[in-house]
């Protein structure tokens, strides 16, 4: 099971925690991943499954791997966006526009 690649978007919240989702299903599966990657007697002469185990394993890295450097991703940029808009809330205490804009990408935080 291969985690989509390509950037991820953080400006829509939803979308992430979906892409996240998708991403998460070789987790959420790996029940039946093990099941199916480790032979049973009659198939252990027909697999290797130092092989099979060494690329579930694989796979599992990989998997985690782009998924904590999208959060991570997402974290920065959105760590940036809610640093502009302190400097612009210094600028302009009143505007509540902009605190409710700040304290929104603050809970994406």
């Amino acid at each position: 099971m291969a985690a989509p690649s390509g950037a991820a978007s953080c400006d829509d919240f939803a979308e992430f925690q979906e892409l996240l989702r998708v991403m998460r299903t070789i987790d959420d599966r790996i029940v039946h991943e093990l099941n199916t990657t480790i032979p049973t007697a009659s198939f252990v002469g027909k697999v290797d499954p130092g092989q099979t185990c060494k690329e579930l394993y694989e796979s599992l890295m990989d998997a985690h791997t782009k998924r904590e450097r999208i959060i991570k991703n997402c974290i920065s940029q959105t760590s940036a966006v809610v640093k502009t808009l302190k400097e612009e809330r210094e600028k302009a205490p009143e505007d509540a526009a902009l605190l409710k804009q700040l304290r929104k990408e603050q809970t994406k935080v």
